[in-house]
């Protein structure tokens, strides 16, 4: 597991593996599978799923769940390809569920 010093960082809730940054944050107004999520522009300790199409509320995306690197929970999902112009910014991105997250040391 790659570790960082300092604040603001995010970890996985149920191990606490350190998994995103807060300064990454792009958007805290997105939906995930189960209430609020967040989409950031990096993941870090996170292991890629195979890719699938998904018809999500902005319409279809190609998408690969993420899951923490040491207890496999699914965090959220990493946007691959969005069919609409309008959404091509999410890709390469990561959504990572509220819910699934916790703030480490903040």
């Amino acid at each position: 597991m790659a570790g960082l010093n300092g604040p603001r960082v995010y970890s996985c809730y149920n191990c606490r593996n350190q998994v995103c940054l807060h300064d990454d944050i792009i958007s805290k107004a997105f939906q995930g599978r189960n209430g609020r999520a967040f989409l950031f522009s990096h993941g870090m300790n996170v292991e890629v799923g195979p890719k699938e199409d998904r018809q999500l509320m902005t319409g279809l995306h190609t998408v690969a769940d993420i899951n923490c690197a040491d207890c496999r929970l699914v965090l959220g999902w990493k946007y691959l390809r969005a069919y609409e112009p309008s959404q091509k910014y999410k890709e390469g991105k990561f959504i990572f569920e509220k819910s699934k997250i916790v703030k480490e040391d903040w």
